[in-house]
């Protein structure tokens, strides 16, 4: 992964995205596509799409979701503490503790995820798993005026957006999911660009809401009517103490991105998807799924009359966390992969099982 590309990936990282609010980060696609796709559009989703060599026979989508987990601001209280509602699927022992931000209208609003200190816990509230009924959110208002001078009721909210670079090429940050998959759809893309004519119509799509239900997939999908579409994710890495590879699947950082079988996935696309590995020399881990998947993947194979469909995905130790951890050599190595198949679609080639 070059320095620019990097950069890139970071910038992503670092920017607020949680489903229904993906605007901030939708801009940042804007422009990045605007240096190499022929067109870019914004659906009345909310989902952005780019083209290259639209108007050829075969058309293929690349997908990625930007939106991440988060929270909303659901109540205000008499002493300025806020009380929040989770914007898709939270722990919420993740959550105590934390350094969060409140995207405003006026900016973003510093606050700490709070509850009551241990000491003050009885021995029954301590055998309990925390609620999200039971934390708030502190921002330092001196009472409920000062705090609705800032924020206001349906304010989205986040963990803090910093990543950390850690040994071997890893990097822990929130929202691993997905904008690696997204920075990962956006590269290939560009990669794939980049080396020449295209033998097919080649669509990127920044999907919206996967994380309430995979609707911009779904949208974003009928619009384009793809012949044949990969969704990129991230997938649970199984190298870390405590989880059964009997039941989870191997799959480990730093060993190549993840390629889905199963019914999910068309057996074209993947073995289409193994042979340019193999072609390319990219190394990749199998992995196997025996239903729909919850990723976009779900929702691009059943749009319309159906789509010829893969799953690929990055390795990511802690999910839906605010250390999610991946590999950039896992991602470059994904985006590869990715460009390799795009560019290995020539001619029309039959998608039916």
């Amino acid at each position: 992964m070059d320095s620019t590309a990097r950069e890139f990936l970071f910038r992503l990282l670092k920017t607020p995205s949680p489903s229904g609010y993906e605007q901030p980060i939708q801009r940042v696609v804007r422009d990045y596509l605007a240096s190499c796709a022929e067109s870019v559009i914004t659906d009345s989703h909310g989902n952005v799409i780019g083209a290259a060599n639209a108007s050829a026979p075969t058309r293929m989508l690349l997908a990625g979701h930007c939106d991440q987990i988060g929270l909303i601001v659901q109540y205000i209280d008499n002493d300025g503490f806020i009380s929040v509602q989770p914007i898709g699927g939270w722990d919420p022992i993740q959550l105590v503790g934390a350094r969060v931000t409140i995207w405003s209208a006026s900016g973003p609003v510093a606050g700490v995820m709070s509850r009551k200190p241990i000491h003050l816990l009885t021995e029954e509230e301590r055998k309990q798993v925390p609620k999200m009924k039971d934390l708030w959110i502190d921002i330092g208002a001196e009472n409920k005026a000062d705090c609705e001078s800032v924020v206001r009721v349906g304010d989205a909210v986040t963990l803090e957006l910093e990543a950390r670079e850690l040994r071997r090429n890893l990097v822990a940050s929130v929202a691993m999911d997905d904008k690696v998959g997204l920075w990962v759809v956006l590269e290939a893309f560009r990669r794939a660009v980049a080396a020449g004519p295209l033998p097919c119509a080649l669509f990127v799509a920044s999907t919206v809401q996967e994380e309430i239900g995979l609707r911009g997939a779904q949208t974003s999908c009928y619009g384009v009517d793809p012949h044949v579409a990969i969704a990129v994710d991230v997938t649970h890495a199984t190298d870390c103490p405590t989880i059964d590879k009997k039941s989870e699947g191997d799959v480990g950082l730093g060993r190549g991105p993840v390629v889905y079988r199963g019914p999910n996935m068309n057996p074209h696309v993947v073995d289409r998807l193994l042979a340019a590995a193999a072609a390319h020399e990219i190394p990749v881990q199998v992995a196997a799924s025996g239903r729909a998947t919850p990723t976009d993947a779900n929702a691009l194979q059943v749009t319309r009359a159906g789509v010829a469909t893969g799953l690929v995905s990055v390795p990511n130790r802690y999910m839906h966390s605010a250390v999610e951890t991946v590999s950039l050599d896992d991602a470059d190595r994904t985006a590869n992969l990715l460009a390799a198949f795009v560019r290995g679609i020539e001619g029309n080639p039959s998608w039916v099982p």
